[in-house]
């Protein structure tokens, strides 16, 4: 066994290790407290609510406990033979050719997709039924899968296959061209999903309370946003969970409330929400973001294309065969014991630019709206109100709602 997959089998069991004591922080957190709802929220957050919550979050982590367990085991199981095995398949049926990488590829991603199933349908038909948050049933289910997974080939299919070519063609700085495609691929995404995915999937419809638009528009005219329309999302058909989105650029962007939030919000804090989510744009998080994913993903196709070319690394992994498809599910592998220990930096932006569209919300409609929809997704999303600190430093890409209301109240001066 070589010192490299020697090394990324150690990173990979050290992940899956802190992945487990963090999950057994926050289940003990969220135990020690399931009793005693935080005085912030006594008035407003009933103790049955707050036990669901509580409930909810350890039975989440519980079951992310066994993926993460899965999840190394599938690792292994790649780099201790599986990737031999799948490729000597591959190459049995499929002549030496960029085809044969192309159905690697997508023959990987059909294993892990195969072996993520049985938690999908455990988490949408036990987990989120037993808390009252599962709207689907088996036809839809399998509809949105088989759909997804359509998209999912026909976006894949063309983007392997120039990698590939690429990778063939341009030796050295594959790497860039394939940048480049991918930055165009991140710039269309967002309309393309709104305009031809999206309603693949749901049924979004303007949206009809006429006091409510009316309250919205003038709210966007204030902010300078303009959007292609305000819509309402079917979610219900699906989850009882509530949510609201923006996305698109320039004519495409389009403003979405599930119809679960429209059930369960007033006005006021529906305004909120949206006053929220203008401040990303006003703060340009979104083009922020869209530049810090680019030069994020331009640094690793840059070390990918190093590594690519190595003569050592497919023999580290005791791979016999040659083929640039390999090659580049190594190098996947490899990133995965690596991302990790970039998330809490991201985690942390993405933290402090939520803080920020707090405050906008605050100055375009007051801290009490913002306080009372905060409390509300929480207590009708069934969030915990004590997280524990490291596992929301590692994980949490928003800061807890505790966290948010108390920052709303220190900048309104509400002791």
């Amino acid at each position: 066994m070589s010192a490299l997959l020697i090394l990324f089998v150690m990173a990979s069991a050290a992940w899956t290790i802190l992945s487990l004591y963090l999950s057994s922080r926050q289940i003990d957190a969220v135990s020690r407290h399931r009793d005693h709802v935080p005085a912030d929220f006594t008035a407003t957050v009933t103790i049955g609510e707050h036990h669901k919550a509580a409930d909810y979050t350890m039975a989440r982590e519980r079951l992310s406990t066994i993926e993460s367990i899965v999840d190394f085991a599938l690792a292994l199981a790649w780099v201790l033979g599986g990737i031999n095995l799948l490729y000597a398949a591959t190459a049995a049926v499929i002549p030496a050719s960029l085809w044969r990488g192309v159905v690697f590829l997508i023959g990987t991603a059909v294993v892990g997709n195969a072996i993520g199933l049985p938690f999908a349908v455990y988490k949408a038909f036990i987990l989120e039924q037993k808390f009252g948050f599962n709207r689907t049933n088996v036809k839809t289910f399998v509809l949105d899968r088989l759909k997804g997974w359509a998209i999912s080939l026909v976006v894949s299919i063309p983007l392997l296959l120039a990698c590939l070519w690429a990778m063939r063609g341009f030796a050295g700085l594959w790497w860039l061209w394939t940048w480049f495609g991918l930055l165009a691929l991140m710039i269309a995404a967002p309309t393309v999903y709104v305009r031809l995915i999206a309603p693949r999937f749901n049924t979004f419809t303007p949206l009809s309370d006429e006091a409510l638009r009316a309250r919205i528009e003038r709210l966007l005219e204030r902010s300078g946003f303009r959007s292609s329309g305000l819509f309402t999302m079917d979610a219900s058909k699906r989850t009882a969970h509530g949510n609201a989105f923006f996305i698109g650029f320039g004519k495409t962007k389009r403003i979405v409330l599930f119809d679960t939030l429209l059930q369960s919000s007033t006005p006021d804090e529906i305004e909120a929400v949206i006053a929220h989510e203008l401040g990303h744009f006003r703060h340009r998080h979104v083009i922020f973001g869209l530049a810090r994913g680019a030069l994020m993903a331009l640094g690793g196709l840059a070390a990918f294309g190093w590594l690519c070319k190595q003569a050592w690394l497919l023999p580290a992994f005791g791979i016999p065969f040659h083929d640039d498809a390999l090659s580049l599910f190594v190098c996947i592998l490899l990133f995965s014991v690596i991302g990790p220990l970039l998330a809490p930096a991201s985690n942390w932006i993405s933290r402090r630019n939520e803080f920020q569209a707090d405050d906008y919300a605050r100055l375009s409609v007051g801290a009490g709206p913002m306080i009372s929809a905060l409390t509300r997704l929480a207590r009708d999303n069934a969030s915990t109100l004590t997280p524990d600190p490291l596992y929301a430093l590692v994980h949490y890409s928003h800061p807890s709602v505790p966290l948010r209301v108390k920052h709303l109240r220190s900048s309104e001066g509400v002791a």
